[in-house]
């Protein structure tokens, strides 16, 4: 019988035997989506059709539509192609990177820096995110599904405040990337940040919302969240940690090339593609082999979309997408795969 991932205490994930009755939803998912090509037999293994379920509750459903309109968006924007050349001058001033280390529960970790936005493109920010979450999950532990964001606000302010990309971000995030956030860490947001937040609150769901810490450098509990969470020797010292390495771009450069090669050797059944028994990373499905417009969703009239309400369990909005993620730690520690 197959493996259910559900979620322990620390967001991360346990294998447990699945239920025959969440294993049937799955398969009535795999019925309704129809045959699948290679690259869609990747992208919707049983793992990744129970995060689609759990996103809308196990309603197979909207379940179904959710996953039909990533597989719509997925061969249009082809995500799993973006390579580093592409995004290299937003990513150069480090807002958002994957560092190489990761949480005590085996989760990637993400550092976002809204601060140092370097673009006013909303296509070329979202394409950044885009990269940097492909690239997270193809770095994630066979046994892992989730990653943690450390957003650091230092440097921010108002002129880093995007409406418009924000709700771009929730849209990519809540709609193609379901389940896929553990944790939030949003690290010495200043107070004018807070109205900010009540704005970007109704995009998000309650389950997401709980993922969201806020975490104050002068606040005594923040080491011990820290410490909880993390190798301090690892941690940057932006955070509270002992780490002085700071982002290099042309270490990140190399780094980021080489996922590159991993990137394509996976979807080419290479000889580096993951060892995990059901692969994580999601992929563009040859659209004449899905069957996107089964009646299996026709009656669903619930809202799927990316607006407030809807019962996605959306990854949560950073203050604005501005706030992508660099790459700090360059010193040689092992990264997981």
């Amino acid at each position: 019988m197959s493996a259910d991932l559900k979620k322990s205490s620390s967001n991360g994930f346990e294998k447990s035997l699945i239920s025959e009755e969440k294993q049937g939803k799955i398969s009535e998912v795999k019925r309704l989506i129809g045959p699948s090509p290679e690259k869609l037999a990747i992208f919707c293994n049983d793992a990744c059709i129970a995060r689609y379920l759990r996103a809308r509750n196990w309603n197979v459903k909207k379940a179904t539509k959710m996953l039909k309109a990533s597989l719509k968006w997925r061969a249009v924007y082809k995500p799993e192609e973006i390579r580093w050349e592409e995004v290299a001058h937003e990513a150069e001033t480090g807002k958002i990177y994957r560092t190489n280390y990761i949480d005590k529960h085996g989760r990637v970790v993400l550092v976002l820096r809204p601060g140092c936005q370097n673009s006013k493109s909303t296509k070329g920010q979202i394409q950044h995110l885009v990269y940097c979450m492909e690239n997270a999950i193809l770095n994630l532990p066979a046994d892992q599904e989730q990653m943690v964001w450390l957003i650091d606000y230092s440097g921010y302010n108002l002129s880093n405040i995007s409406v418009k990309v924000t709700q771009e971000t929730a849209h990519i995030l809540q709609d193609q990337y379901p389940e896929r956030l553990g944790l939030a860490i949003l690290y010495n947001p200043p107070k004018f940040f807070e109205p900010f937040w009540k704005l970007v609150k109704p995009f998000l769901e309650p389950k997401t919302r709980d993922k969201v810490k806020f975490v104050y450098s002068d606040d005594p509990i923040t080491k011990k969240t820290m410490e909880d969470l993390f190798d301090m020797d690892l941690l940057e010292s932006a955070f509270g940690g002992n780490s002085n390495s700071g982002f290099n771009i042309a270490k990140y450069a190399e780094r980021m090339k080489e996922d590159d090669k991993k990137m394509v050797s996976f979807w080419t059944r290479g000889n580096s593609q993951p060892a995990a028994p059901e692969p994580t990373l999601e992929c563009a499905p040859a659209m004449d082999s899905i069957n996107l417009n089964s009646d299996s969703d026709s009656s669903d009239n619930e809202k799927t979309d990316s607006s407030p309400g809807n019962e996605v369990d959306s990854e949560v909005v950073s203050t604005n997408h501005n706030v992508l993620v660099t790459d700090y730690n360059d010193n040689g520690t092992k990264e997981a795969h």
